[in-house]
């Protein structure tokens, strides 16, 4: 007896090794199976888990059992098992075909004699998760210490499973929670305290160049948008959670509202992690830049004109009729003033139009492109006798556009390509080219060009070269914004090569 209890002993201890070990649930089960009979001699064993809801026990493995076996179940109460599921104490039965508790639908269904049952129920915070079945003692009958063993076994095993449910939940839930974390549209990061990034989403993976740079640490972000040391430990490491703006000029403009939001652990009350979330406000910051510097540039922009206007309609009002010159001189300055002012006025009335237009708001009518760029060459050639104007029609075609809107575009274009240009000699060549199903007006001089960081700015709204650079600060800045825009409507694009000294050409590509 010593030694047979002995050898239970020891085998009750490598199950509970083997048990500890394993995790993953089905893997478990599996184990659980196979090493119930070894634990008290049996031939085979079985294990039914207990759907609660339905009250019933079902097989969730069944080693070597057919298929319509597997697909059985018991109502609390039906069989053996179902007797010892309901009850919740364990059951020896070494005469199986004489007890009528014994339910004979597997033996019938299997081909297998049940001769012999230990079944044990599997219980854990006082409720009975399956039970778990000896089936077939090897050598005599099952006994009252074979009963203790196995329940001692059996308890191990709920204690597994319940241990394997736990972590298979809360690695479910990770896996969930992770799916939401990438696909959240905002930029999300988390870290631990000191900074570490534990985990990024594809949002901020693409804000900050991740790929490129593989940042370890959360302050390797924060330099690269330019914040100091003591910024990222007084606000980003402080104790409180805090909101701020991060901004870079290049490789391209981006602001990032960021939030930092501290996590604290349940069971200690302090942060154990970080977790930092980047909104891309780059287009509603500019936008509300400019519209606080909107009356600013409008007071700056009407002054110079209407400074003149002024000073010059008093020195008419003083002015004793005798003073020719001054009259002249005066009545010049006014109506040229006058002139400018009420260009810049037009030009806002006109943008504002084209900001607020539609496609379905297009007038559209068939116009040919050589007929269109012939009539803007003659209106310039007659007023602007220091420039040369040219037209290249490559190919004629016909367009189906908004006429008015195109040549107020292709104005737009001279416009720029006469006042950026400080030659003695300008020229300015329109054309038209039809290519790989694409119509293609271009107008091109032989100006000052761009130079090349400016090319991706030019066609925001009152953005404006430096003037030391131009020589000029006349307008919005709102001419290439608004020639983007009637491309847009049309379903179309601004593209621009320029080179410095040597010229700019932009083309509409509808």
């Amino acid at each position: 007896m010593t030694t047979q209890s002995t050898e239970s002993l020891e085998m009750l201890v490598m199950v509970s090794r083997l048990l500890s070990s394993k995790l993953d649930i089905s893997e478990l089960l599996v184990t659980i199976m196979r090493l119930s009979s070894r634990v008290v001699g049996a031939e085979r064993a079985s294990l039914y888990l207990l759907d609660e809801k339905a009250g019933e026990l079902y097989f969730d493995v069944a080693l070597g059992l057919p298929e319509d076996v597997q697909k059985m179940r018991f109502k609390l109460g039906e069989g053996i098992a179902g007797t010892c599921a309901q009850q919740g104490r364990s059951i020896i039965s070494n005469d199986v075909q004489n007890d009528s508790r014994h339910a004979s639908k597997v033996d019938n269904k299997s081909g297998f004699i049940t001769r012999s049952l230990l079944t044990c129920p599997m219980i854990i915070k006082g409720k009975v998760i399956g039970v778990v079945q000896a089936i077939n003692k090897i050598d005599g009958e099952f006994t009252e210490t074979d009963k203790n063993s196995f329940e001692a076994f059996a308890s191990q095993a709920a204690i597994a499973i319940e241990n394997s449910r736990l972590f298979n939940n809360v690695k479910e839930e990770k896996k969930k929670l992770e799916v939401i974390f990438r696909k959240i549209e905002e930029g999300a990061i988390l870290t631990d305290t000191a900074g570490d990034i534990i985990i990024l989403n594809n949002s901020a993976s693409l804000y900050l160049e991740y790929e490129k740079y593989g940042h370890k640490n959360i302050s390797d972000v924060f330099y690269a948008f330019g914040k100091p040391e003591d910024f990222i430990k007084t606000v980003c490491f402080g104790e409180q959670s805090h909101k701020f703006l991060l901004e870079r000029e290049k490789p391209k403009k981006l602001i990032l509202e960021t939030a930092c939001i501290k996590i604290k652990n349940e069971e200690t009350g302090k942060a154990d992690s970080v977790l930092w979330i980047f909104s891309d406000v780059t287009d509603k910051v500019m936008e509300e830049r400019m519209a606080r510097n909107f009356l600013s540039l409008i007071s700056h922009k009407f002054k110079t004109p209407l400074a003149a206007i002024n000073g010059f309609a008093q020195l008419l009002k003083d002015c004793d009729g005798n003073n020719t010159e001054m009259i002249k001189k005066a009545s010049e300055s006014i109506f040229s003033q006058g002139q400018k002012l009420s260009l810049l006025v037009d030009t806002l009335i006109d943008f504002t139009q084209a900001e607020n237009m539609t496609e379905e708001g297009l007038n559209k009518t068939d116009f040919q492109a050589a007929q269109l760029l012939e009539e803007i060459k003659s209106e310039y050639a007659e007023k602007e006798d220091k420039t040369i104007f040219k037209t290249a029609i490559v190919e004629n075609f016909t367009l189906n556009a908004d006429r008015n809107l195109i040549k107020k575009a292709l104005k737009q274009l001279v416009d720029n390509a006469v006042k950026f240009n400080k030659n003695t000699e300008k020229t300015v060549i329109l054309s038209a080219m039809a290519k790989e199903g694409k119509k293609m007006l271009t107008v091109g001089d032989n100006g000052i060009g761009i130079p090349g960081e400016e090319i991706n700015k030019i066609f925001a709204k009152f953005y404006q070269v430096e003037s030391f650079f131009t020589g000029q600060v006349e307008g919005w800045g709102l001419g290439l914004a608004m020639v983007k825009k009637i491309a847009e409507l049309h379903g179309g694009k601004v593209a621009v090569k320029s080179q410095i000294d040597k010229g700019s050409a932009f083309t509409i590509i509808l």
